[in-house]
């Protein structure tokens, strides 16, 4: 099956109550995947904790019942960073056969692999099991997915060429962090051969919601675009991307994206540019670079809504006046653990993909909002 080359990221579904993840909009998502394959798209991606657990029931619902399995790709990914035995990967693959309501995934991952998770997966020899899936013909293609430094990229990749396939985070404001190392991990990937899928290209929202200088830039260039396009085109842009997933929470977010991907035109010289300027001018007013993938989250002995207030921070910084996040601040610590509950077990910067000080970051929102 030939695809285009955006991906329905299915992380940040559509939601009737924005307070709880498992509250899916059917409808919506229902409508939404509608669209998507209308345009011609094909790629769905999910994985087994995304929304609480639901989300691989919802694609299910939404899509595989909805729909001949010949006529779209379907992606999951085996949580890595949950496993204790063997006999808990056979258990999760069987379970996500049932949600899903497949009899096999086109493609399958190990679940954001980084060192701590990566020798889970050598301890458990988990690379055997999903080749072992493939075989069975459960399985089409295997990869995993990565948040970790190139060295131990290229490392993974020497030791396991039987992968097809790697996941990166991508996007204009990663290429060239230190920490998150988008530009030399892609370049391992070429290195080996290896097709990437990008995930987070617009960095958890992030890169929709710029300065208003840098959206003033984008515009008098191109006024008919959106500021996300440019950070999906700027994924897409590299050759060795064979695929950009977006996680699109409403139907007008689904229809932007296919409106410019459906007939993809990469970035030119100029446009290059321009994204070069908005990176310079993004990194001075963003204090904590968060994508709100919830990973922090889960576990949090004091249910800190970590990713939230991180989001209330940034706007506080960005907007100069902390009123409006102050009271979002209180709603959430109504219903949840407050900045200066954190304990610092640490155990949030552990699954942190960004890598993020969250603990230090932690006290620094209790100084602005428990004061």
């Amino acid at each position: 099956m030939k695809q285009k080359k955006l991906g329905f990221g299915c992380m940040r579904l559509p939601l009737t109550n924005s307070q709880d993840q498992t509250s899916i909009d059917l409808p919506q998502f229902c409508k939404m995947v509608d669209t998507f394959l209308q345009k011609g798209f094909t790629y769905f991606d999910t994985a087994y904790m995304y929304h609480n657990y639901v989300s691989e029931t919802m694609v299910r619902e939404a899509l595989v019942k909805r729909y001949p399995r010949d006529s779209y790709t379907i992606t999951t990914k085996l949580p890595t960073m949950m496993l204790k035995t063997k006999d808990d990967m056979e258990r999760i693959f069987n379970e996500q056969l049932e949600k899903c309501g497949v009899e096999y995934f086109d493609y399958y991952l190990l679940h954001c692999l980084n060192k701590a998770n990566y020798a889970i997966a050598q301890k458990l020899d988990s690379f055997r099991f999903i080749e072992d899936k493939k075989n069975e013909g459960k399985i089409r293609k295997i990869g995993f997915s990565y948040h970790d430094n190139s060295e131990l990229l290229d490392e993974i990749l020497t030791a396991h060429p039987e992968v097809e396939f790697v996941q990166l985070q991508l996007n204009y404001l990663d290429w060239d962090n230190s920490n998150i190392q988008s530009r030399k991990c892609y370049e391992i990937c070429k290195k080996h051969d290896k097709p990437v899928i990008v995930m987070e290209p617009i960095k958890g929202g992030m890169l929709a919601k710029v300065p208003e200088e840098v959206e003033k830039m984008f515009k008098s260039y191109a006024s008919q675009l959106s500021v996300a396009s440019w950070a999906i085109r700027f994924a897409a842009t590299h050759e060795n991307v064979m695929m950009v997933l977006s996680g699109m929470s409403s139907c007008e977010q689904l229809e932007d994206n296919v409106s410019y991907m459906e007939n993809f035109k990469p970035l030119d010289e100029e446009e290059m540019n321009i994204i070069d300027k908005a990176v310079d001018t993004i990194n001075s007013s963003i204090a904590i670079p968060c994508t709100a993938c919830q990973y922090c989250v889960e576990g949090c002995p004091k249910r800190i809504p970590i990713p939230k207030y991180f989001e209330l921070y940034n706007y506080f910084t960005q907007f100069g006046t902390a009123s409006n996040s102050l009271l979002h601040y209180k709603n959430f610590a109504n219903n949840h653990g407050r900045a200066s509950d954190c304990i610092a077990c640490r155990q949030c910067e552990n699954h942190c993909p960004q890598h993020l000080h969250i603990v230090d970051n932690l006290k620094k929102i209790s100084a602005e909002f428990d004061k």
